[in-house]
């Protein structure tokens, strides 16, 4: 088993930046790729950022250049810069034991709680 715990989430004006935090806890041994979604009201989850069990990061186009996925042993980091009312919505981190799962939330077998962002115009 595999825990998630994000944090970091908040409210913030147009143009400001959030980093997002995902504690990583359990059977971590294994390599997991780990991701981050999110969840505005009435829409589907999508993909934001991915990172494969060797480094490979993809980005959905909605956030290129504006946020940036990283992580250490036991910590997933997403900053977000340059945010728009449109990325407000309920983050998620995800982790799979497989070697890669990209931005399909379909793939991932372990989610966080979630924590809320907010972007105000």
């Amino acid at each position: 088993q595999v825990q998630l715990v994000e944090s970091g989430g908040g409210s913030v004006a147009a143009g400001g930046s959030l980093t997002l935090s995902c504690a990583v806890s359990g059977d971590t041994y294994n390599n997991l790729c780990r991701g981050w979604f999110r969840q505005a009201p009435g829409k589907e989850r999508e993909g934001v950022a991915a990172i494969d069990s060797d480094g490979v990061i993809s980005y959905a186009d909605s956030v290129k250049g504006r946020f940036t996925i990283s992580k250490d042993k036991n910590t997933l980091y997403l900053r977000m810069n340059s945010l728009k009312p449109d990325d407000t919505a309920m983050y998620y981190c995800a982790a799979d034991p497989r070697w890669a799962a990209g931005l399909w939330p379909d793939l991932y077998k372990y989610w966080g709680q979630g924590t809320q962002v907010t972007v105000s115009s």
